[in-house]
């Protein structure tokens, strides 16, 4: 009977079956110890003489092993570990797969490494009972959202990859096409567009766990690509949208971490304007007991600037205003009046929200223009001459667009936050360096110039 490592402590005394890879080897003579590791944890095991290829074990060789459970001696107990209190005693032993000496030891933490040998040799890497453990956590925190949300009647709907290039706050990603020669597609900075259109569409409630790509410089927060929590509601205002996020945060870190607490719940709620003047950011960490890593404190920032000028201004002496979020955000309603005729327009409040633990902004939101006058509005602050990009979406708002709103999390930053990770390279599988490299795949590389020529492009040389 094949079992996991974990389940050895309900096997006492049965013969069974494991499969996994040589974490430890102990050579006593007569005996062979060795420690082995799957992706449930450790359990030793000891292997005698009579056990052919016993010598021959190395560390990471993959193996079958067949033997009987059995209770250690009371002073021989590991309680380092969960199976420590019981060994397996061989008797079969068959070498699946031999490994050539790794470039990394693979028994610590891997914090003491260079993350470019981490990197590039990330298969190893995450053979670690922390990474193994952080990608696992990650998996259940996505599976505990799917389920809360399927509950509530929202509907999972995947959105394209290839989009258009619009302007949102970053650099697209641009992806040629090669049967229109010279024109392009755009990685989504996220599916924000797409999830008002399916609000358009009548489906009401949407999320996806979606992949977004942003061409900007990395940080420990920041990765070209990131994955998102998207969310959208039809009928909602603030409250609504706000209240089920909350309820959501709450209820996961309740049934996924019960050993951390929430330091305040409700989450308090603060002005945008009074944090930049009591804590100096927008992303207040409230936590009172800093010291603590199982302390979570959640807030609200709610009421930001909908514009902020840029440096220099704009033809003829006039400010130059940019969206402090995007510019599909619809006024508090008692600015609406502000916006459609364009005065005010320092003093006009968006109806944002983001959602901030440990002064991390976790997520964003906001309730949107569903009216064209509003969205044209916006552009017409902005200074936008040409806005025949969004005619796509006019012709939706126009065409019997409900109200709506929606919010977006980064779910990268809060699983590093969740599992006390310095940053979310630590959470995802297959990270990118500081600027953009994959080192074990050597990507970004160069394209055969066959490949650029049914693209119809050149590389220009420096």
């Amino acid at each position: 009977m094949r079992i996991s490592t974990a389940e050895v402590v309900r096997h006492e005394d049965e013969e069974v079956q494991l499969f996994g890879w040589v974490h430890s080897r102990r050579d006593h003579g007569k005996l062979v110890f060795i420690d082995l590791r799957d992706r449930t944890g450790l359990v030793q095991v000891v292997i005698g003489s009579d056990i052919k290829q016993a010598g021959d074990l190395r560390l990471e060789y993959v193996i079958k092993l067949t033997g009987k459970v059995a209770k250690r001696p009371e002073k021989l107990v590991n309680d380092k570990i969960p199976t420590g209190a019981y060994e397996i005693q061989a008797t079969g032993l068959e070498i699946l797969n031999v490994s050539r000496e790794l470039p990394m030891p693979l028994d610590t933490d891997g914090r003491e490494i260079g993350e470019d040998v981490r990197m590039k040799y990330r298969y190893l890497d995450l053979r670690r009972e922390r990474m193994t453990n952080n990608l696992v956590n990650r998996h259940k925190i996505i599976k505990y959202i799917r389920d809360f949300l399927a509950e509530r009647d929202f509907v999972e709907v995947e959105t394209p990859i290839l989009t258009k290039s619009t302007p949102e706050g970053a650099r697209d990603y641009l992806v040629p096409s090669r049967l229109q020669k010279g024109s392009f597609y755009a990685l989504p900075q996220s599916p924000q567009q797409y999830k008002q259109l399916l609000m358009v569409a009548g489906l009401e409630k949407y999320f996806q766990i979606a992949r977004c790509f942003r061409d900007e410089d990395t940080r420990g927060d920041r990765q070209p690509e990131f994955t998102q929590l998207d969310l959208e509601m039809s009928f909602v205002d603030r409250e609504e949208v706000m209240a089920l996020n909350e309820k959501l945060l709450i209820e996961l870190v309740t049934k996924l971490y019960s050993d951390k607490k929430i330091q305040e719940v409700p989450f308090p709620r603060i002005a945008y304007k009074d944090a930049m003047k009591n804590y100096e950011t927008d992303r207040p960490d409230l936590r009172k007991d800093k010291d603590n890593p199982n302390l979570l404190a959640f807030c609200w920032v709610v009421d930001f600037p909908f514009f902020s000028a840029e440096g220099g201004s704009a033809s003829g002496g006039e400010t130059k205003w940019t969206f402090t979020h995007n510019p599909f955000s619809a006024p508090k309603s008692e600015f609406e009046a502000d916006l459609i005729e364009k005065r005010n327009v320092k003093d006009i409040i968006a109806s944002q929200y983001d959602v901030v633990l440990n002064g991390w902004e976790i997520g964003g939101g906001s309730i949107r223009n569903h009216k064209p006058e509003a969205l044209r509005a916006v552009f017409d602050v902005l200074g936008y001459k040409d806005t025949s990009q969004f005619n796509h979406m006019f012709a939706a708002l126009e065409s019997g667009a409900p109200p709506h709103g929606g919010i977006a999390w980064g779910l990268d930053r809060l699983i590093m936050i969740l599992q006390n990770e310095p940053n979310i390279r630590e959470v995802i599988a297959f990270p990118k360096t500081g600027d953009g490299r994959d080192l074990m795949m050597d990507s970004p590389s160069e394209v055969d110039k066959g490949q650029l020529d049914e693209l119809g492009l050149e590389i220009k040389k420096k």
